[in-house]
């Protein structure tokens, strides 16, 4: 009996020991590689068809082919080095990257775990948040951006900016302002403020379409934008509850906030239409779904039933007045508005998360809502990360185009080029043969 007893006391660090060491989890494993799947979807799928269906029927193709151009280019740029420069350890720079230990996934085996689930799928889950993000800055510059200068700037912009800018805000312990407490779920800064920001920097560095804003240029499809935008609803549940990295009570949370404020946002956008321009359009409709899920994006995990409606309808307002009101006032180009909904209703959401983020510790990550319970404290805390993301974005963006622009003999189409549709003149096919 004693030797037992003896035995058993000996054996209890190594039991606590086996009980810490992460293990992994097929649930979460499986929720996780249906996010990233699902997130994937958003890019080649529901973003291409949001954006073609707007651009006029000579460019569609070339629409298409930028957004899937910009996917593969980012998520082969994510594992060169990009993952590297969010996610690795920047010693003596750990405030604002990661460094290049990990390029190419150095050091990272196939059976390492990230908490509960392979390291691997968390590489290509937030491979894909990455992807999206450059996606979105197409938006603003379609039909007269080179596409040779396009894929270029998406590779060095990936690794250059889009890596340190989630360093800072998810890089763990170090980190600017993951340092400083700011609170984003799924990428309100890191994303949305990121990629519409960087789309308006390029649409002024490239310069206006043509004829705009004298010339029409209707939307080839509105069908095309309504299906995309379903697609990105559909695939912002892997967005969104994936951040809660495994299937549990936190992605529960995040799926009903982003369809309740997706809901009323589309619902908003078509009051406002209504009572504006006597008409509720479709198009309207599919903006104002994009603008809610924007928006609740950096509070899907931390707010409630009433704060998934403010900050849908608030940030479908915000859209609405970037869209039909600021854009027209200062006469900027940005062909589909990525900066009027993504960069304008994420700036939104990332603020309203530090006024309406529930006060609850098993929800919060860290800063001073968290610490101390000081609401103004968070909220100063992320005007400091919104202020960071756009100061670094614009910065970035515009070194990052001249060097594109260098290496391509320059970042515009020729008149000609551009009179006739970069369709044919840069791919040879066009959307319909008839």
């Amino acid at each position: 009996m004693k030797k037992w007893l003896v035995a058993m006391l000996f054996a209890l660090p190594t039991l606590a020991l086996a009980e810490d060491a992460p293990t992994l989890d097929t649930g979460d494993t499986a929720w996780m590689m249906i996010s990233a799947a699902l997130v994937l979807l958003m890019t080649p799928a529901g973003l291409a068809l949001f954006y073609a269906g707007m651009t006029r029927s000579k460019n569609v193709l070339n629409t298409y082919a930028m957004v899937l151009g910009a996917f593969v280019v980012a998520f082969i740029a994510w594992i060169a080095a990009g993952y590297s420069m969010a996610f690795g350890d920047g010693g003596s720079l750990q405030t604002f990257i990661g460094g290049f230990g990990n390029a190419f996934l150095n050091g990272i085996a196939w059976s390492d775990l990230s908490g509960t689930y392979p390291a691997y799928v968390f590489v290509v889950f937030q491979g894909t948040f990455a992807a999206i993000t450059v996606a979105i800055a197409s938006g603003s510059v379609i039909e007269r951006i080179k596409f040779s200068t396009w894929l270029v700037f998406v590779f060095i912009w990936t690794i250059v900016v889009y890596g340190p800018i989630t360093h800072m805000v998810w890089g763990g312990d170090g980190a600017l302002l993951f340092d400083a407490g700011a609170l984003d779920f799924a990428g309100g800064t890191v994303v949305h403020m990121n990629g519409g920001l960087a789309g308006l920097v390029l649409a002024f560095l490239v310069g206006k379409r043509n004829g705009y804003p004298k010339t029409a240029m209707k939307p080839m499809s509105v069908m095309l934008t309504a299906l995309g935008a379903a697609l990105l609803w559909f695939g912002w549940y892997g967005f969104n509850g994936g951040s809660a990295f495994g299937a549990n009570a936190v992605a529960g949370l995040a799926y009903l906030t982003t369809t309740l404020a997706t809901a009323f946002a589309a619902i908003v956008w078509l009051a406002l239409e209504w009572m504006i321009f006597k008409k509720p359009t479709l198009l309207g409709a599919a903006s104002g779904v994009v603008a809610g899920l924007v928006a609740i994006t950096p509070a899907a995990g931390f707010v409630d039933v009433t704060g998934a409606f403010i900050v849908g309808g608030v940030g479908s307002i915000v859209g609405f007045f970037g869209v039909a009101v600021m854009k027209k006032k200062l006469g900027y180009d940005d062909s589909l508005d990525a900066f009027g909904i993504h960069f304008l209703a994420g700036l939104w959401g990332a603020l309203a998360t530090g006024l309406l983020a529930l006060n609850d510790q098993d929800l919060l990550w860290d800063g001073p809502l968290k610490a101390a319970g000081d609401r103004m404290g968070q909220f100063m805390v992320q005007v400091e990360s919104v202020v960071v993301v756009g100061i670094f974005t614009l910065v970035g963006t515009v070194i990052v185009y001249y060097i594109a622009s260098a290496i391509t003999g320059g970042g515009r189409v020729d008149e000609e080029t551009e009179q006739l549709g970069l369709d044919e003149a840069v791919h040879g096919e066009k959307v319909l043969n008839v």
